[in-house]
């Protein structure tokens, strides 16, 4: 699996996670499912996402994104 897919796989499940996390105890979860897009959204523009840097210096395999 190459950082990409790792970083969009890792994505989709905090979202999926905070969302049933705010529809089971608490509304303020969905600042985890804000700060998770907007990491996306900055990392489309800039190329920078904290994550894959970490996934980078742990050996997994670069994609073509990051």
């Amino acid at each position: 699996m190459t950082i990409d897919r790792i970083v969009l796989a890792a994505a989709g499940l905090f979202i999926l996670i905070s969302l049933l996390l705010a529809q089971l105890h608490s509304t303020n979860w969905l600042w985890v499912t804000a700060f998770v897009g907007a990491n996306l959204l900055q990392s489309a523009f800039t190329g920078f996402c904290p994550m894959a840097i970490i996934l980078k210096r742990l050996g997994f395999k670069p994609g073509c994104a990051f």
